[in-house]
């Protein structure tokens, strides 16, 4: 890679960072993150980026607020200091479960986390799994998404014997990933869980569209909170005659007691990616990197190449 892209890490997932500049062969970009006793931030860039093509990689985990303040700052300073095009690379977009109104005097907070990332002097995001594809129309400026398909179906030919393998889907919603991921695999069955949540990360009602008895059921979400639902759905498909379960989630948030939870559960494996920092997870729970995918794409980008073979 020439001199001409520099590459800017968030303190939300440095190691993430570090992986993409080692694949590139780029040296990560130095900044400078200054926190005020009463808890402002402030931010320095420390190399010149002007007329340079910059990427900053910035994933919106917990403190979610935090880590987002800090990339809207940064954003705005590479602006200040007349960067040639700004890519913000979101591994995990935070808010995007909020992409409608589900009652009435409710935030479209998806929707205002794309207009202040555009305000801020992005011009253009890339992220992984989005929720919902209506994230990226939010947007007035180029967005991509990637999926977490190519890792996982990589990993499931080499770690699985798929010859009586079923794909489940843990809701509706996510009935189209789980039928990509079953047709990557060779065609697989596809089975559906319908469920009814009274509140968030609860689930009033959970019941099995489809057949999983006598197979060895595999779970694909986009992210896992609590683990609560997803304990729950494995539970399900246990008793309605599963072999075995074990998942795909591509963002592994698990806030509060989700690592210890899926510990306790009757879950075989929880595979997820590195689109957000852990250090302690349980030996269940198997990450993998998905850095060379975005790395390819950084480097797809900065060389104006099309993005659609990575898809």
């Amino acid at each position: 890679m020439d001199d001409s892209i520099k590459i800017f890490s968030g303190q939300a997932n440095v190691p993430f960072c570090d992986n993409i500049c080692q694949t590139l062969g780029v040296l990560k970009s130095s900044i400078e993150y200054i926190r005020f006793n009463d808890g402002e931030l402030s931010v320095k860039i420390l190399e010149s980026v002007r007329g340079k093509d910059v990427f900053l990689i910035q994933s919106l985990s917990a403190p979610v607020n935090d880590h987002l303040m800090e990339m809207l700052i940064t954003i705005d300073a590479l602006k200040r200091a007349s960067a040639k095009r700004i890519s913000v690379i979101i591994p995990y977009f935070a808010y995007a479960r909020q992409d409608r109104l589900g009652d009435g005097r409710q935030p479209i907070s998806a929707k205002l986390l794309a207009n202040l990332i555009s305000s801020a002097g992005a011009n253009r995001v890339l992220t992984i799994e989005p929720h919902t594809p209506q994230l990226m129309a939010f947007f007035d400026i180029p967005v991509d998404g990637l999926s977490g398909a190519r890792v996982f179906v990589d990993y499931a030919k080499k770690n699985f014997n798929l010859n009586n393998v079923i794909i489940v889907s843990p809701d509706v919603g996510g009935v189209e990933r789980a039928r990509f991921y079953a047709m990557r695999l060779g065609n697989l069955p596809l089975a559906v869980i319908n469920k009814r949540r009274d509140r968030p990360n609860h689930v009033a009602e959970m019941f099995l569209v489809g057949d999983v008895y006598g197979k060895h059921a595999i779970i694909i979400d986009d992210m896992v909170d609590t683990a609560r639902t997803l304990i729950k759905a494995s539970d399900l498909l246990l008793e309605e005659g599963a072999l075995d379960v074990s998942a795909f989630v591509v963002h592994p948030i698990l806030s509060k007691d989700a690592v210890e939870r899926v510990q306790d559960s009757n879950m075989q494996k929880l595979i997820v990616t590195d689109t957000i920092f852990h250090d302690d997870l349980d030996k269940k729970i198997i990450s993998i990197s998905i850095t060379s995918l975005v790395a390819n794409a950084i480097k797809k980008l900065h060389l104006e190449e099309s993005l659609s073979d990575l898809y």
